[in-house]
């Protein structure tokens, strides 16, 4: 399971993150995702849709790779897991998540900024890791200095990756895939704009496949 999801990831190389109100937004949303060519969705856990938005898209759109994030606690994560969601992403390490995710043979990708949060997600034998909040805690250089001391180690950098910075971090060989918000943001799924957010995403589905092209 953990390998086919690394795989997947690697193909994919852009993992939209999206709050969602209401649960009558996930089916339209899943569509344009999946129009413009990202048919994936990490569904955060910050909102009371999360759920039944995760169980929407798993029926509506079979397609997809539907995940939950910001899963702070095992009690989500059950729910979760029992909405459907494929994999779970959290921001920072929690023992219950990941012990919870693992008995269930669900891919877990907890959030790290820290050598020694790397260290304890490796005791668990974990791989993947989400480098969060990217931005804040130094990018692209304190993910190349991560690199040169967990060589086994890839990482979803996430919080500030926008299409300026992008390609920068998909360059990097220790960066398995990013996780974005400018395609998926509030006003527009608030407002109904479905096409303008399956444009955005092609736009970003053509810059990671340009990457893509590039390292071949």
């Amino acid at each position: 399971m953990a390998e086919e999801f690394a795989k997947k990831l690697e193909a994919l190389r852009l993992v939209p993150v999206v709050a969602l109100d209401t649960a009558e937004h996930a089916r339209p949303l899943g569509e344009a995702l999946c129009g413009g060519g990202l048919p994936v969705a990490e569904i955060t856990f910050r909102t009371a849709a999360a759920e039944e938005s995760i169980r929407i898209l798993r029926k509506s759109c079979p397609q997809m790779l539907v995940g939950a994030g910001t899963v702070i606690n095992a009690e989500q994560a059950k729910r979760a897991v029992d909405a459907g969601a494929q994999f779970i992403v959290s921001p920072g390490l929690s023992r219950g998540v990941v012990e919870y995710a693992q008995s269930r043979g669900i891919p877990v990708t907890p959030g790290v900024c820290t050598p020694t949060e790397i260290m304890a997600a490796l005791e668990y034998s974990l791989k993947i890791l989400k480098f969060f909040p990217a931005k804040q805690y130094g990018g692209l250089k304190t993910l190349e200095a991560f690199a040169s001391v967990f060589p086994g180690v890839r990482f979803m950098p996430t919080g500030g990756v926008s299409p300026e910075n992008l390609l920068e971090y998909l360059a990097c060989p220790a960066v398995i895939a990013c996780g974005g918000t400018w395609m998926v943001k509030g006003a527009l799924i608030r407002e109904g704009r479905f096409g303008e957010i399956e444009r955005l995403t092609a736009e970003a589905a053509a810059l990671c496949a340009n990457r893509k092209g590039a390292a071949l």
